[in-house]
């Protein structure tokens, strides 16, 4: 068994729960899961059923908003308090954080947590066992914002309306080091990262980390809260629906039918190992996303269509918004993503190919190997209890008509249809082959295509204002 040795440091994490400690002691063994064997759901009708939804890492779900009673306080409080002025997807980690999707985080993360998340990926408990962690949750602040909070110990933080949605407490601000940051969640520090340019390159030079208070529940008022059900929203649905087991399918695309050829057949080995009733949580990312990406109204608006064409069953098919902003860090992302649901409930998360990749900013090649996050999730410390289902390769197979798993031995019967050749053919409103997608979610892709007017480059599309 590989072992190895942490040196023990004199700080304790703030922003976890008060019980858990990260201290770190010597001599700690790596559990046997870190072995490098590939841990994947084994599809066997003899693997051991147990009734009932994950426990949330830590064994509890932090919920961070002050009780309906103490918001109006709250509200004065943060009024006389030194103020940090949020970006948009600054908001968007307060949601994450408020809701439980990092549970056992209580805030943006101390100094402490962020090395622990930098360099090992996850965070120590008190009893000793690890949660996976590997994004950095943090909020940014400049020199100035830094000497205006001065001796406080607690910041009042505001929205691009200068409204108080939380208070920072018990605070800590250290050096942001950009440069370490980017390369180690990126594993490069090429020009072009989308987030990167986004949220760190003009930030500011200081990170603030405390736990928070945040005054009422996050909501975008863009006809869409109604999808962003909290972790536990989504526990107390699966419940209601009598689930057995969760199986979660993250995504920032359209869905076509391979993609839920994918599901279905995912839904039909549960039930060959023994599960009553398993159901599919099709999870969106709600946050920040590249320029290029479909917008969220737009993704949603197909995903309802997919429903409704009956592509996906509605009685066994779970549809929310995920509101986690999008990195494309690759092998290093997809942990967080997975951890995340492991909160929702999920005890099964679907991995498919490159999964949050993309294209290298600089050079003509994807930016990370396209098997790697699979590989990476199948051994990374504190997603043990997680049962991972790699991602089975479909492609439009000519001789059926329809979506179906690619086999290697009639490989010049199948068509891949590359998301490029898909946006391609919906930007000159001309349909795929039949069977690709469900016909209610192309006009969906076609509508938005055509609501378009190519920006001054003729590379990134804007929105026609409605």
């Amino acid at each position: 068994m590989a072992s190895t040795i942490f040196i023990q440091t004199p700080f304790q994490s703030k922003s976890l729960n008060k019980s858990l400690n990260t201290h770190f002691v010597p001599s700690f063994k790596l559990p046997v899961s870190l072995s490098f064997k590939p841990r994947t759901a084994a599809f066997s009708k003899r693997a051991h059923i147990r009734a009932g939804l994950i426990e949330p890492d830590g064994g509890k779900l932090v919920d961070l908003h002050v009780s309906e009673p103490e918001r109006e306080l709250k509200k004065r409080e943060a009024a006389s308090l030194p103020k940090v002025k949020l970006t948009p997807i600054d908001v968007q980690w307060v949601h994450v954080l408020s809701e439980g999707w990092a549970s056992p985080l209580t805030g943006f993360m101390r100094e402490s947590e962020f090395l622990q998340t930098l360099h090992f990926n996850s965070l120590r408990l008190d009893d000793g066992s690890f949660v996976n962690m590997s994004v950095p949750i943090v909020l940014a602040i400049d020199d100035l914002q830094k000497a205006s909070i001065g001796e406080s110990d607690r910041v009042a933080l505001l929205d691009s309306e200068d409204k108080p949605i939380a208070i920072l407490t018990d605070i800590e601000i250290y050096k942001h080091p950009k440069e370490e940051r980017i390369a180690r969640t990126w594993g490069t520090t090429a020009p072009g990262l989308p987030y990167v340019e986004e949220t760190i390159t003009n930030a500011g030079n200081w990170l603030i980390g405390g736990d928070l208070e945040v005054i009422a529940p996050i909501k975008y008022n863009d006809g869409l809260d109604r999808f962003r059900l909290s972790p536990v929203e989504l526990r107390k649905e699966f419940e209601r629906r009598n689930a057995d087991a969760v199986f979660a399918f993250q995504l920032r695309n359209p869905v076509h039918n391979g993609h839920a050829l994918l599901m279905t057949d995912t839904r039909r080995r549960l039930l060959e190992m023994g599960y009553k009733n398993p159901i599919l949580l099709l999870h969106p990312l709600g946050g920040y996303t590249k320029a290029d990406d479909v917008p969220l109204s737009w993704r949603m608006k197909q995903h309802e269509k997919v429903l409704e064409d009956g592509v996906l069953d509605p009685e066994t098919t779970v549809v929310s918004i995920f509101p986690s902003p999008m990195h494309y860090a690759g092998p290093t992302e997809v942990q967080w993503h997975a951890k995340a649901r492991i909160n929702a409930g999920a005890n099964f998360y679907i991995v498919g190919r490159d999964p949050a990749g993309m294209g290298h900013p600089v050079e003509k090649r994807d930016l990370y190997d396209a098997d790697h996050g699979k590989k990476v999730l199948s051994m990374a410390p504190g997603l043990e209890r997680l049962n991972i289902l790699p991602f089975r390769v479909a492609a439009y197979d000519k001789t059926q008509g329809k979506m179906a798993f690619f086999d290697p031995s009639r490989a010049q019967d199948f068509l891949f249809i590359s998301g490029t050749k898909m946006r391609t053919l919906a930007k000159n409103k001309e349909n795929p082959p039949p069977g690709f997608m469900c016909p209610g979610g192309w006009e969906v892709l076609v509508e938005y295509y055509a609501s378009l007017t190519p920006s001054d480059n003729d590379r990134i599309p804007q929105p026609v204002a409605a």
